[in-house]
């Protein structure tokens, strides 16, 4: 990818999803977005939901996923998504959830069947041990069934887990350490190679245990390149708050309204540097206008920028419409 040094602009959208909620039943230790019960109970508006999807297709995107948090805890607030979405002219591929909501099998098909009328047409139900923890297998269960009911397509993320955790039982929660013990001592190790998981949000702080660190020095002498993965347009996103999340970077926001034009370097001063100076731009901003103390090694320089930033938003308290939303640094 050809990078201009001398602005930040994301001119064309390719594949993307609209975040209706970061608000969930659970509280998944690889989350990207932080997601908790702690969050407030918001949901997108109509107005922003029709600003941040012409804004999607005016870039040239015109199929999206819709995600959460978990989108099925306002079923009136998606079937509202889903009717501004067809009104605006973009496809809505699918939409994730995690099964929490499910009672019963006659209320779930109602749930759908009302929401089929309004364009849903696919579902992709979470399936992982990350989610097992908070949500028994009967749920997510009862929802693939409840689809195939109402003429639904499942999309299964990821059927790959469906023997273990069956193996488990379907009736009650299963933690972490329970899939160590029946499945092997090096489980999580072995998980990434198996499930997406992008290191950043509550994937770092899970996994850093398990892969442990490097040393910092390392880690800044490699991190010295600008970071062209906040021009990624592979798998974006836009929040409820009318944030565009950068690249994969949860916590980083771009105004939607600035989307296809350049950045301005005095709005956007966080980006810039690490647009322009990579991780070790970004940590010497903070141990010199900050006073940030660095640990002796982070896993990766994602983990490094996320325990920077947590600390300009957190304990400095700095005021910077790019550390947003607030709580996704409060509740990694």
């Amino acid at each position: 990818m050809h990078v201009n040094h001398h602005e930040f602009v994301i001119k064309r959208l390719a594949s993307g999803g609209l975040i209706t909620n970061y608000y969930c039943t659970s509280r998944c230790r690889h989350c990207l977005y932080a997601c908790s019960p702690n969050w407030e109970k918001k949901y997108i508006d109509l107005e922003t939901t029709e600003k941040n999807l012409r804004k999607i297709k005016s870039l040239g995107c015109r199929s999206i996923h819709i995600g959460g948090g978990e989108p099925f805890l306002n079923p009136d607030g998606l079937k509202m998504v889903l009717e501004t979405a067809e009104s605006v002219g973009v496809r809505i591929e699918y939409v994730e959830t995690n099964s929490s909501w499910f009672k019963d099998r006659g209320s779930a098909c109602r749930i759908l069947l009302s929401l089929k009328e309004k364009g849903l047409s696919t579902l992709l139900v979470s399936m992982s041990p990350f989610h097992n923890e908070h949500i028994p297998f009967w749920k997510v269960k009862g929802v693939m069934e409840a689809c195939h009911v109402a003429g639904i397509g499942v999309f299964p993320w990821i059927r790959e887990f469906y023997d273990e955790i069956t193996g488990l039982g379907d009736e009650t929660t299963h933690t972490l350490p329970e899939y160590e013990d029946r499945y092997g001592p090096d489980y999580m190790r072995r998980l990434p190679s198996r499930y997406w998981i992008h290191f950043g949000g509550r994937a770092v702080k899970t996994f850093v245990n398990v892969f442990g660190t490097r040393p910092l020095e390392e880690i800044l002498s490699d991190g010295r390149r600008g970071c062209t993965e906040l021009l990624d347009v592979s798998h974006f996103h836009f929040d409820l708050l009318g944030n565009y999340i950068p690249g994969l970077c949860a916590g980083l926001a771009i105004d939607g309204n600035d989307l296809g034009q350049p950045l301005s370097r005095q709005e956007y001063p966080i980006l810039y540097t690490l647009f322009e100076r990579g991780v070790a731009g970004l940590y010497e901003l903070a141990t010199e206008q900050y006073g940030f103390k660095a640990a002796s090694g982070y896993m990766s320089k994602c983990h490094l920028c996320l325990e920077i930033r947590r600390y300009l938003a957190l304990s400095v308290k700095i005021d910077s419409m790019e550390l947003r939303p607030l709580p996704f640094y409060e509740n990694i």
